[in-house]
């Protein structure tokens, strides 16, 4: 009962990281607000997290768009007056090198994975401020710190996912918010199964191949990072501000001789 108490908004929770972490708040006795902008996705989160005991809701919204993600914020505050932990989850990817991405496929990386962390932010600080409580945890990636081949508008995103996260720490340690990021590695979610599926013509050597960046060997898993996210939502991690936790297997600061 680590979140007992708390009210948790989860963005992007209808599906892979969002949706393991939702369900562990929820079972860690957190209401959870379960935000996805695919309603069928984000219902069935939300029908999991009911049928096993836990409460929530489900709000429908754009977090590229302001207007609707301070209607959710709206919504959320008039169901139940506070917002204690806000996940900013949501996220899409992005793969080539800068002189083969269009403009267009460079700025919606961007805007999903920036401006949809942005925003939340932006219209749910203000009732975390007047509390003078809060905890913001941003979804950046270990390629914020590594260079990856044709990632650059990923990289790009959560690079600067990772600069606000410490910008914001500043900005809001005296309203007792913390903000953190968390920084994964290659995780096994449907998307990333979807991807290699359709981007290799050999999916498995592709994993394997991917597994060696890794020093486990092994690629992580949605639950590996909703256990992170569980801890720097709860008040455990009480003196952790402006900081990033890894969650790769040993990417960022490994390498097997």
């Amino acid at each position: 009962m680590r979140l007992q108490g708390k009210v948790a908004l989860v963005t992007g929770a209808g599906s892979g990281i969002g949706r393991t972490t939702a369900e562990l708040f929820a079972r860690e006795s957190a209401v959870v607000i379960v935000n996805d902008i695919d309603e069928l996705a984000g219902k069935e989160t939300l029908q999991r997290i009911n049928t096993a005991g836990g409460q929530g809701i489900f709000l429908q919204a754009d977090v590229t768009d302001s207007d609707s993600v301070k209607g959710m914020a709206e919504k959320a505050i008039e169901a139940y007056g506070v917002i204690d932990v806000l996940f900013n989850n949501a996220g899409v990817s992005g793969v080539g090198a800068i002189h083969e991405l269009e403009p267009e496929a460079w700025d919606r990386v961007i805007r999903v994975n920036l401006r949809g962390v942005f925003l939340p932010c932006k219209h749910i600080l203000p009732y975390m401020m007047e509390r003078k409580s809060g905890s913001i945890i941003n979804m950046s990636s270990c390629v914020a710190e590594i260079g990856l081949a044709r990632r650059a508008s990923y990289a790009a995103s959560k690079g600067a996912v990772l600069a606000l996260t410490k910008s914001m720490q500043v900005d809001y340690a005296k309203y007792n918010i913390r903000v953190n990021a968390l920084l994964p590695g290659t995780i096994m979610t449907p998307f990333v199964e979807q991807y290699l599926q359709n981007a290799y013509d050999d999916p498995t050597a592709a994993i394997e191949a991917i597994k060696t960046r890794q020093l486990s060997g092994e690629l992580g898993r949605p639950e590996d990072v909703a256990n992170a996210a569980l801890f720097l939502a709860s008040d455990e991690a009480s003196f952790m501000m402006g900081s990033p936790l890894y969650i790769d297997g040993g990417v960022v600061f490994g390498k097997d001789a």
